[in-house]
């Protein structure tokens, strides 16, 4: 059994040609209708004639042509004008007649180009077709074929509205879809810097630290194996980056796994900063995007500690709750200005400010008043943003 929703699927499947034929077919038929006769549009008051073989060709131009209402509504306002004077000239008064507005209102919404041409020749037309009708002395009165063409003007302009709103819509559609993307290239772009100023200066400082220990060369070798470390870290969180532009890539699995915190403290050790780490509180069970903030504002903290206090004490708390996570990382220092500098560079510290305000947390940055510096976040833990 089919139920309403896989036929509403395979409707919506359908070329819009063969969506529109049942309604055709059905106008078609009801012309044929003994009782339908002569019911339809009259305007120009020509007197009621039986059906030959022009109300069959009448009717047939006048219903098929809805068939092309969306695909060219050029053609099936052209068919359909042309099948309505034919009917009302020779006083058919067929209930097919019923779809010149339709036709009038999808031409409207539909057609994309010569409009104005289009609304010329018909206005042209129809003053022949009234001119025509006049010859023949049905003596009608000039306001009904005036208020006809009003009507006629309106269901255009109605058409016309129709389709401004789709445009307008498809322009906010286009304008979410480049604003979204430049928020993911944005994240894409924050979580290269992370990843790669952190392992980079991190390797810079143990190789730096290498060259002054070709007279001990157990240390030496310590600080190679702690620069591979660094780098084969390096390489997963890039990889898991990477992941991230494929198409196929799992929705569960967007976001790089922060790895533990007391990884990230031993690296930094190893390279040279005297780290002091304390973590406070058992992690919630579902924290969200929280870890992965909380994990990259350490990161960006400790590596901006080697790079611009690099020996200088450091201490990191991580402090859980039910509701967020508190995040401390304090250098020491004399305060100067290569310390209190670490958010120039653009996207480091200033870009955890963003991620933390997405978030609904709080974030600060700023030399401490007895020297160093000091950052601090709280993050909500639950939010998937």
């Amino acid at each position: 059994m089919i139920r309403p929703h896989g036929l509403r699927q395979v409707w919506g499947r359908l070329h819009v040609t063969a969506r529109d034929l049942p309604l055709a077919v059905l106008l078609c038929a009801l012309a044929f209708v003994p009782s339908m006769r002569g019911s339809g549009t009259d305007i120009g008051g020509v007197a009621e004639r039986p059906y030959d073989a022009l109300a069959v060709v009448a009717i047939g131009l006048q219903t098929l042509a809805l068939t092309l209402r969306r695909r060219w509504p050029a053609v099936c306002l052209t068919l359909m004008a042309a099948g309505f004077a034919l009917d009302q000239l020779r006083g058919y008064h067929t209930v097919a007649g019923t779809a010149l507005p339709l036709a009038l209102l999808s031409a409207g919404a539909h057609l994309e180009r010569y409009r104005r041409t289009t609304v010329a020749v018909l206005s042209v037309a129809y003053v022949l077709f009234v001119a025509e009708l006049v010859r023949r002395g049905t003596g009608e009165p000039p306001a009904e074929f005036v208020s006809f063409y009003v009507a006629m003007c309106l269901l255009w302009g109605g058409g016309a509205w129709l389709r401004s709103t789709r445009i307008a819509e498809a322009e906010r559609r286009a304008q979410v879809a480049e604003r979204t993307r430049a928020a993911e290239r944005a994240r894409i772009a924050r979580e290269l810097h992370d990843v790669v100023t952190h392992h980079v200066t991190a390797m810079v400082v143990q190789a730096e630290a290498a060259r002054y220990l070709a007279a001990a060369p157990e240390r030496l070798d310590e600080a190679l194996t702690a620069v591979t470390d660094t780098g084969r870290r390096a390489v997963a969180d890039l990889r898991h980056l990477l992941d991230l532009l494929n198409p196929d890539h799992g929705e569960g699995s967007r976001t790089p796994p922060a790895g533990p915190l007391l990884t990230l403290v031993e690296q930094t050790r190893r390279a040279g900063q005297p780290v002091e780490f304390t973590e406070q509180g058992t992690p919630a069970a579902a924290t969200g995007s929280a870890d992965l903030v909380a994990y990259r504002v350490v990161q960006e903290a400790l590596t901006n500690a080697l790079k611009y206090a690099h020996g200088q004490a450091t201490s990191v708390l991580v402090r859980h709750s039910g509701r967020d996570i508190t995040v401390e990382v304090g250098t020491d220092g004399p305060g100067t200005r290569a310390v209190a500098s670490p958010c120039g560079g653009g996207r480091g510290l200033a870009g955890l400010r963003e991620r933390v305000d997405v978030l609904g947390g709080e974030f600060e940055a700023g030399p401490r008043p007895g020297g160093g510096f000091a950052v601090r976040a709280r993050i909500p833990t639950g939010s998937r943003a």
